[in-house]
């Protein structure tokens, strides 16, 4: 005799068979009622707006002015420091400038002196000879003089002493003016005075009577 269909039972499941859970597998459909539901966005959050080209400001933005500040501090510390190095090593050039000059005018003094010396010791010489002959002892004055313009002359300053010779401001300086018939006019006469040197290494002019012009 068949068994009627309600009273029939389900066979249990094979052994090891994963149980579904009460209430049966998950329905696809509409999502019930009291799960969340997604609704409209909210005023407070922030909503997307069209894209825009402006690039994001990178890390160093921010510090750009700064660091370009900062590079213009260290490049005027430096410019300072070089110019303060070099006022150091002008001010040590212009004292050692100084002292060497210095050094040389008295080491050039010192040998116009000592040329000078066998002057002095020839005069003394014919000072001591006083009561010998006169003529010798005139010689021996010319001799120490012609000495002593060769001197002048080995040092840079030559003798101007020539009589006849056409005026030169430069060099003479007139003293008188005298007619002279056998003169040039604007000529030499007489020389007074010699001069020594001439241009920028002149001492004195020659004292000079210059004859008139006609």
């Amino acid at each position: 005799m068949p068994i009627p269909p309600q009273d029939r039972s389900p066979d249990p499941p094979p052994e090891g068979a994963v149980t579904p859970p009460r209430g049966g597998m998950p329905q696809d459909g509409p999502p019930r009622g009291d799960a969340p539901q997604p609704g409209p966005p909210r005023g407070d959050l922030p909503q997307p707006g069209p894209p825009t080209d402006r690039a994001d400001p990178g890390p160093d933005a921010a510090s750009g002015p700064a660091a370009a500040d900062d590079e213009y501090a260290t490049a005027l510390k430096e410019v300072e420091d070089r110019w303060r190095r070099a006022l150091a090593d002008l001010d040590n050039l212009r004292k050692r400038h100084a002292k060497e000059l210095d050094r040389e005018r008295v080491a050039e003094r010192a040998r116009t002196v000592t040329a000078l010396l066998p002057v002095v010791d020839n005069l003394e010489l014919a000072l001591s000879h006083a009561g010998a002959e006169p003529d010798a002892i005139v010689e021996g004055v010319r001799a120490v003089r012609d000495q002593a313009v060769m001197i002048l002359d080995r040092l840079g300053f030559e003798r101007h002493a020539e009589t006849g010779a056409p005026f030169d401001p430069a060099r003479h300086e007139v003293v008188g003016v005298v007619q002279d018939a056998d003169a040039e006019p604007n000529t030499v006469v007489q020389v007074l005075r010699p001069g020594y040197g001439s241009g920028e290494r002149q001492l004195r002019p020659a004292a000079v009577t210059v004859a008139k012009r006609e």
